[in-house]
């Protein structure tokens, strides 16, 4: 597979392809967003916060959820799909 066919792929094709990918925190209503040890808001799952323009790394995984999908981070932890962007950058 070559990075054009890679680029025509959706998120969660490609994700399932290469087994995760490097992404950048875009949140458009706030500075951060929280990152959560399961996938849910619950405040009780908090795990910490992370700023606009950081880089997280995702596993592939990822799960739909309370009409989120949430997207496993290579830590173990959790972050909602919408606040993270997708450059399709291979680690």
């Amino acid at each position: 597979m070559d990075l054009k066919e890679m680029n025509e792929m959706t998120d969660e094709e490609l994700d399932q392809v290469v087994g995760g990918a490097r992404r950048t925190v875009s949140n458009s209503e706030s500075s951060f967003s929280f990152v959560y040890s399961g996938p849910n808001s619950d405040p009780n799952n908090l795990a910490y916060k992370v700023y606009n323009g950081e880089t997280v790394y995702t596993t592939g995984y990822h799960e739909e959820k309370n009409g989120y999908d949430w997207y496993e981070l290579e830590d173990g932890n959790f972050i909602r799909g919408d606040l993270i962007g997708y450059y399709k950058i291979l680690k």
